[in-house]
This record gives C-alpha cells, sequence and structure tokens, in this order.
C-alpha cells in the first residue's frame, strides 16, 4: 500500500498491480480497496495494464479531512493520476464514474476514460415532494443511525426491494463493513449531483470517452446511460449484454481493452 496527499492534505491510500500502460479504476458508493468490484477487476486486467486502485475518502485507509466537497474528490482522484507518472487511462464505476466524469471536466488529464452505469438515476417522490436525500441521509448518521443510512441507500435510493435490509441483516459481515462506511453516503449523492445528470458540465469532457452500461439495466438506469452519452461530446456507448449494475469483470475487460489500445 502506498499514499498520496491530496490538495487539502488528505492522505489517499492507493496500491497497483501489473505491468503496462497506467490504468486507474475508481469505485462506486460504499465500495473501497478491500471490498467492492475494483481488487478483482484489477486482477482481471494487470496482465495488459498497470492497475491503480484507492479508497476514497472516509474509506479504508484513506483520511477524511471535512468539510467534505464534490471537488476535494476530483482533487483525490488528480492525486492518484498524479501519483502514476504518466497521463494513465481511468475506469469508474457507479457514483466512481461520476467522480471521473467530474475530474474530465475540470480538464484533470487523462488518456481515455470509460464509465459504467453512472446512476443519474432521478429523484424519487415521497408524497409527492421529491426526497430530499443528503438531508434524510444525514438524519440518520446524526442519530447514529448507520444501519438506517445504508438501507436507506439501498431502498430508497437505489430502488432495491423492500425487503433487502432484511437480507443485509442476515449478512452481518457484509452488513458490517457497510456500515462501517455509511458515513460517505452524503458523498456519493454530493458527487451524483443529486443523481440528475449534470449535461451542461459533461458537455465540457474533452477527453475520449466510452459510456457502458448493462443489458439487464433497469429503464431508469438505461436513461441514464443514455443521458451520460448523449453529453459527453464523441463518446462511444455500449451495452454490456446479460449485465446488470453488478457488471462481471468478464464483461468489463475486453471492452475497456478494446477502446483503451484502439
Amino acid at each position: 500500500m502506498s499514499t498520496v496527499t491530496s490538495a487539502d492534505g488528505t492522505t489517499i491510500a492507493y496500491e497497483k498491480a501489473g505491468s503496462g500502460p497506467a490504468l486507474v479504476l475508481v469505485d462506486g458508493a460504499l465500495c473501497y480497496r478491500e471490498f467492492g468490484p475494483a481488487r478483482d477487476l484489477s486482477t482481471a486486467l494487470e496482465s495488459r495494464y498497470t492497475v491503480y486502485i484507492y479508497d476514497r475518502r472516509g474509506r479504508g485507509e484513506s483520511g477524511d479531512t471535512l468539510p467534505y466537497a464534490a471537488e476535494r474528490e476530483v482533487e483525490d482522484l488528480a492525486a492518484v493520476l498524479g501519483a502514476t507518472g504518466e497521463v494513465p487511462y481511468v475506469f469508474g464505476q457507479s457514483s466512481g464514474a461520476a467522480v471521473v466524469l467530474e475530474a474530465a471536466a475540470s480538464g484533470v488529464p487523462m488518456r481515455k476514460l470509460a464509465v459504467y452505469e453512472a446512476p443519474y438515476v432521478g429523484v424519487t417522490l415521497h408524497k409527492g415532494a421529491p426526497r430530499d436525500y443528503q438531508r434524510d441521509l444525514q438524519a440518520l448518521l446524526d442519530a447514529g443511525d448507520r444501519g438506517g443510512a445504508v438501507n436507506y441507500f439501498m431502498v430508497k435510493m437505489v430502488g432495491g426491494p423492500f425487503f433487502m435490509p432484511l437480507m443485509m441483516g442476515l449478512m452481518k459481515s457484509v452488513f458490517t463493513k457497510l456500515k462501517a462506511v455509511a458515513h460517505t453516503l452524503p458523498y456519493d449523492t454530493a458527487i451524483m449531483n443529486g443523481f440528475v445528470a449534470p449535461t451542461s458540465t459533461l458537455a465540457k469532457v474533452a477527453v475520449p470517452a466510452l459510456v457502458m452500461g448493462g443489458g439487464k439495466a433497469k429503464p431508469n438506469m438505461k436513461a441514464a446511460v443514455t443521458a451520460v452519452a448523449d453529453a459527453v461530446p464523441g463518446s462511444v456507448r455500449a451495452e454490456l449484454a446479460g449485465q446488470t449494475h453488478q457488471v462481471s469483470p468478464s464483461a468489463l475487460v475486453p471492452e475497456l481493452s478494446a477502446f483503451f489500445t484502439e
């Protein structure tokens, strides 16, 4: 494990594996190096690339300087990219895709970028009014209800089935890991622009971009993928047959390899 210091002094933990051109992976909500898809994807890619994975701020072994702002996550990614010593390829998944897109739009140097299902799926209604995700999550966290914050995210925000909290409760080791990083859920809400695609920001992306989604995605997620692809100038869109939001590395690797090497 290595560390790099972000612009605001926060220590960001990262590691690298493999050989070849640098490729940085950015995870989604509740994920970090030891919990989430990045390590398996890194293993699948390291024969082709030098793959960097890192703990987003507030997770794993990274610091968490407050107050949080979406701009700090962009600076964190820029610091990791700088640690590669070159202009790398970048891949972001779920809310990590939003971090990558925001960074590219702000001019952080990247060779090419690829994203999978940035969840700009819109805001659900409660009693006829849009839910205030940030307020609701913060209220649960302020009350010390980390489990409630995770459940709220899973059901009210992500759209999981109503019985998902019961399932999570039965998977005690997994739920413990989720609760440990529940305080970062408001961070994901902020970087996701309230889950509405920031089309004017996306229009500033000047990096060759691959925008991917799963063939089994829900209609609102497919609409989100379309919104990103339409907003990013010159982007290439790909639909991965049979894939959901929990995309398989075996489905991603051919797409990433083809796009990054063409």
